[in-house]
């Protein structure tokens, strides 16, 4: 019997955008939730509802920010079971575009409570599970508004290198942009068959 799934959004993505990549994998066997959480509240309290929510364990696929809520209340709760995580575009390294952002005070208010999330942070995995990161290199976001280009491959909002998380199984890059990657097909076809396989080759 194949885990269920978590789906967790980003920042400003309302969890409806999660409901395509969720029946996707509702009709390849898994059963999917969409874990909504407000992404400009308070940290704390976000990765405290996500493990109340998640108790049961279960396989975690998250976008951007919702990366960092995963990979957060999977190190705080030891007692909840990751069958498998996949992240996509998630800056758990830090976030050079939300630290140029926060510098306004529009973009301090658009970030709300997750301002202080974007500094530079070490990201490791030590579970036995597999997980696996999807990365965009189509440069096509709010980054480049903010502040210019961003140094390397990126997606307009993420660095490439942002999403390394050491211990991390596979890393796949994908041309697209930040928000595209929780509506494309490919990406679809690749977290299926990391949830499938424990890896995307």
């Amino acid at each position: 019997m194949r885990p269920r799934v978590v789906l967790v959004h980003g920042l400003w993505n309302p969890s409806p955008l999660m409901w395509p990549l969720a029946a996707r994998l509702e009709a390849a066997g898994y059963g999917a939730r969409v874990f909504s959480y407000p992404g400009r509240g308070p940290h704390d309290a976000n990765v405290e509802a996500l493990a109340g929510f998640a108790r049961d364990g279960a396989a975690f696929v998250a976008h951007s920010l919702g990366g960092l809520l995963v990979l957060d209340m999977l190190s705080r709760h030891a007692e909840i079971e990751a069958h498998k995580v996949v992240l996509l575009g998630a800056p758990v390294r830090g976030c050079l575009a939300g630290r140029r952002l926060r510098s306004s005070k529009l973009g301090r208010w658009m970030m709300g409570a997750c301002c202080a999330l974007w500094e530079e942070r070490p990201a490791r995995w030590s579970r036995g599970a597999p997980l696996g990161v999807i990365a965009g290199t189509l440069p096509l976001g709010l980054g480049r508004v903010v502040g210019g280009a961003l140094p390397g491959a990126n997606d307009g909002v993420v660095c490439v290198d942002e999403t390394t998380v050491e211990g991390m199984a596979e890393r796949a890059l994908v041309r697209c942009g930040h928000s595209m990657l929780i509506a494309s097909r490919s990406v679809a076809r690749l977290v299926e068959r990391f949830l499938t396989l424990g890896r995307f080759a």
